[in-house]
């Protein structure tokens, strides 16, 4: 293998798992390759929607890079009635909670009433047979954003990230295509 040697096995556990990490970063890319590894029925909720022509091609460059035999839930509002419909025997994708975020800022949805809709979610997604990869954006690692908007979606997208990492049997942290666990750790001396 070039510049690397024998990659590493990553095992999950058959829970929640967040895939974690900045723009670009190989999020999604991680999720598809894990879909391909399951043995069965693989669902997609799919949270983008093509406001402009930049995310229509991303959208279509996702549908691109997926197998059409995988089930799709297109719910830019994705919450937890929609995922208590998902089969259990199903690995469920949720791409991703970054735009899901911006979807219910959008619909003037308060910060309160978009925490509860992440911890109602991350409850249902915990409770899941078959494992659930949640993909989402690393946003607290960049630049200060410089508008009262872009600091309360920054907050409140990191405050979501938290609740559904706290629910989270794994979550790896990906960047330049790989990932790296981050292990929970409980306070004590």
């Amino acid at each position: 293998m070039p510049g690397g040697g024998t990659p590493e096995t990553l095992r999950l556990r058959r829970g929640l798992t967040l895939l974690l990490g900045g723009a670009r970063s190989g999020k999604s890319d991680l999720a598809v390759q894990l879909g391909h590894a399951w043995h069965g029925e693989v669902i997609l909720a799919a949270t983008a929607t093509a406001g402009d022509d930049d995310m229509a091609m991303r959208i279509e460059r996702h549908q691109h890079d997926r197998p059409h035999d995988w089930g799709l839930i297109e719910a830019p509002y994705f919450g937890a009635d929609e995922a208590a419909l998902v089969p259990e025997h199903a690995l469920l994708i949720v791409d991703c909670l970054t735009m899901l975020v911006a979807n219910l800022v959008f619909a003037d949805r308060c910060d309160t009433e978009i925490d509860a809709h992440a911890v109602a979610l991350a409850d249902v997604l915990a409770n899941r047979t078959a494992p659930t990869l949640v993909v989402s954006n690393e946003v607290g690692l960049g630049v200060h954003p410089e508008s009262e908007l872009g600091r309360r979606y920054r907050d409140l997208l990191g405050r979501v990230n938290r609740r559904v990492g706290t629910r989270s049997d794994d979550v790896l942290f990906v960047a330049a295509g790989r990932a790296t666990r981050l292990e929970h750790v409980e306070a004590s001396w």
